[in-house]
């Protein structure tokens, strides 16, 4: 809005400050320059009668507005295609900023399943060995037993170490 207020008294400023040509008639041109009225390089406003003037003016007046129209327009236009820019990029910041939240969930929920799987193989392995352990000093194990509870335990040895390194 600053920019637009701005602008439209820039172009005011610029319009009252330079030259205007105005075709109240067709035949001749005239130039109003500070409320004064010129043909060429020659000043005519005290040689014009008062309606002639008035008609001059008013129809440099028209132009002055018609132009601060235009740029108050294309100010308003440019505004807008600004705003519409900043959206697109703020949308676009936004749609970074879920597809970001969302991969640190899902790491977050493989990091809680990875411990998950540790505590549930380490607790198996030594509960079997426990076991083992309770078995062998009792002396309960024959060597297929034996054979059997070592294998098992290997088995439970590697998920533990799988599950050690995913962590």
């Amino acid at each position: 809005m600053k920019k637009l207020v701005f602008l439209g008294l820039f172009s005011a400023i610029s319009m009252v400050a330079t030259a205007q040509t105005t075709g109240a008639n067709p035949d001749v041109t005239y130039t109003v320059k500070e409320n004064r009225i010129f043909i060429g390089e020659d000043d005519v406003t005290d040689t014009l009668s008062l309606e002639r003037k008035d008609a001059i003016l008013a129809a440099h007046n028209e132009q002055e507005k018609q132009q601060l129209l235009q740029d108050a327009e294309k100010a308003l236009e440019e505004t807008k295609a600004q705003a519409e820019k900043e959206q697109k990029r703020l949308e676009k910041a936004h749609k970074k900023a879920l597809k970001e939240q969302k991969k640190a969930e899902k790491a977050l929920k493989k990091q809680e399943k990875a411990k998950k799987n540790y505590s549930k193989a380490k607790e198996k392995y030594e509960a079997a060995t426990r076991k083992y352990n309770k078995l062998k000093k009792r002396g309960d194990l024959s060597p297929n037993d034996e054979a059997k509870w070592l294998d098992k335990m290997e088995k439970l040895k590697g998920k533990l170490d799988k599950a050690t390194r995913k962590l």
